[in-house]
């Protein structure tokens, strides 16, 4: 298994530090493959067993707030080969900001559209030029950041189950990440010229992307687990008095 469309093999087996950082600053993107241990794997599927319908199905599909995890934790500690693919981009001193995971099941099966990833998690809202607007997401306060901001961040996709064509997997349109943040009409403008990237990916494979990459899913054809430990990076404390809600 592979990326369904045609693309260079460093996007594959982005293992090599100079070609991870080289595909992520032109592309927006890069998978490294079995960058999750196995034994990271087995402390997150005890955290994050799959579910097996009802409610508690319907809540996983979009669980917030889970950076407190112990198995969370373990994933974003600077012991890990995935806390160092984010310090190869962002440099040794980056911390994880913010923690979701994502699961397609029969209860919980969305599509995404194409967008940024514009928003951040703060303690508390202040009114500091540049961010907002401001929202509430399950008792934490978020903000939309600035665009130097975003584009110093990274977030990290551990991938818990394979994630085949079926199962609803991440595109992306390469290079859009380089455009700053864009209007609907920019949006439209980039689906119609550029090629999207589906990205496929094993159990214990980690995706990267930049937050300012247009990115978009399907719903899953044959729904059954797709559970995705997304984490958000950063390097550089808030400016005037914001604070990140999470700095692990």
């Amino acid at each position: 298994m592979g990326f369904a469309n045609p693309v260079p093999e460093h996007r594959e087996h982005a293992w090599t530090e100079a070609l991870f950082v080289q595909a992520l600053k032109t592309d927006g993107f890069a998978l490294a493959s079995g960058a999750a241990s196995e034994r990271l794997l087995d402390a997150l599927d005890d955290a994050f067993a799959p579910s097996h319908g009802g409610e508690d199905s319907k809540r996983r599909g979009g669980q917030r707030n889970v950076l407190d995890v112990p198995a969370t934790l373990s994933a974003a500690s600077s012991d890990t080969g995935v806390r160092g693919l984010a310090q190869a981009v962002l440099g040794p001193e980056c911390f994880v900001v913010r923690a979701l995971l994502f699961d397609k099941t029969p209860e919980a099966n969305w599509k995404v559209r194409w967008h940024q990833d514009l928003t951040i998690a703060v303690q508390e809202r202040l009114d500091v030029p540049g961010f907002g607007p401001w929202t509430q997401k399950e008792g934490v306060m978020h903000t939309h950041a600035p665009d130097p901001l975003l584009a110093r961040m990274l977030a990290l996709r551990i991938h818990l189950d394979d994630c085949g064509e079926e199962n609803g997997p991440l595109r992306v349109l390469p290079g859009s990440h380089l455009a700053g943040r864009l209007s609907e009409a920019d949006i439209d403008a980039w689906k119609a010229r550029a090629q999207p990237v589906t990205c496929l990916a094993r159990r214990g494979d980690v995706l990267a992307f930049h937050p300012l990459l247009l990115h978009a899913s399907s719903p899953a054809t044959r729904p059954g687990h797709r559970r995705v430990l997304h984490l958000e990076l950063a390097a550089e404390p808030l400016p005037s008095g914001l604070e990140w809600r999470w700095r692990r």
